[in-house]
């Protein structure tokens, strides 16, 4: 077997397995080990390759949450076409700027979403309120924000889209979970092709990649339901995970435009 190949399963297995096990976050590991694993060569291919995987693992785990009567699907349809007009925006930003800056930034960000994971609270919230205009323009504002984030790293952004969801619209964190996925594929989508459009997707490595992240996110969940009571100790050695993740592409990426 390509020692390559199954690098590519692998690694999308760790990425599949993750989102299956802790619902979400998994993700920001994509361009990582698309870049330490799999072998990419070139920063701006593994970001372009790692959103198409992570759009199509979202639109999964999305079809799940849909037959569980979870979405919220006006404010879901609204937040993911908005949010698309910022991921192109974004991608389109991201493509335009030195792959080893690029890392660094993103090296940053997987800290700041570590110590999100780490300080998340436990998903309580206030009574939903009605649809009005403060609402609409609250969830256009953030699903923009939201969405340069994603397409500008190349990161499925549900740490973004969660709370920004629950922010705009005080809907329930299950149903937010939920409906921030559609939000993610999108997002992910528009960013690959983006990405794409340049020659950025590596098409038959993202195939080997998503293969693995379906085995991989059947095995979480399988998993997740033995582990539901040690669901923040898993957060809290994933977020310990990401920060090393995150000190090692600083070091990296900083040689890069630094040396």
């Amino acid at each position: 077997m390509n020692a390559g190949f199954l690098a590519a399963v692998v690694s999308g297995g760790l990425v599949g397995f993750m989102l299956g096990l802790l619902g979400g976050g998994g993700s920001i590991l994509a361009t990582p080990l698309l870049l330490y694993v799999v072998g990419v060569a070139q920063p701006h291919i593994a970001i372009g390759t790692g959103a198409l995987a992570v759009s199509v693992n979202a639109f999964a785990n999305f079809t799940s949450h849909a037959m569980r009567g979870r979405i919220w699907w006006r404010c879901a349809l609204v937040f993911a076409v908005v949010g698309s007009v910022g991921a192109f925006a974004g991608s389109s930003l991201g493509k335009a700027m030195d792959g080893s800056r690029l890392l660094f930034l993103f090296g940053l960000v997987m800290i700041v979403i570590a110590t999100l994971m780490l300080r998340r609270g436990n998903g309580a919230q206030a009574p939903a309120r009605p649809v009005d205009a403060r609402m609409c323009l609250t969830t256009t504002a953030v699903a923009l924000v939201s969405g340069l984030a994603s397409g500008f790293f190349g990161i499925g952004g549900g740490f973004l889209i969660v709370p920004g969801l629950m922010l705009a619209t005080d809907m329930p964190m299950i149903s937010a979970v939920g409906s921030s996925l559609l939000a993610v594929g999108a997002f992910g989508l528009t960013t690959a092709f983006n990405y794409a459009s340049s020659g950025l997707v590596d098409w038959a490595l993202a195939a080997q990649f998503v293969g693995g992240g379906v085995m991989g996110g059947i095995a979480g969940m399988l998993l997740a339901t033995r582990l539901a009571g040690y669901k923040n100790l898993l957060n809290r050695l994933f977020a310990i995970l990401i920060y090393s993740v995150a000190t090692y592409i600083l070091y990296e990426s900083g040689r890069g435009f630094l040396g």
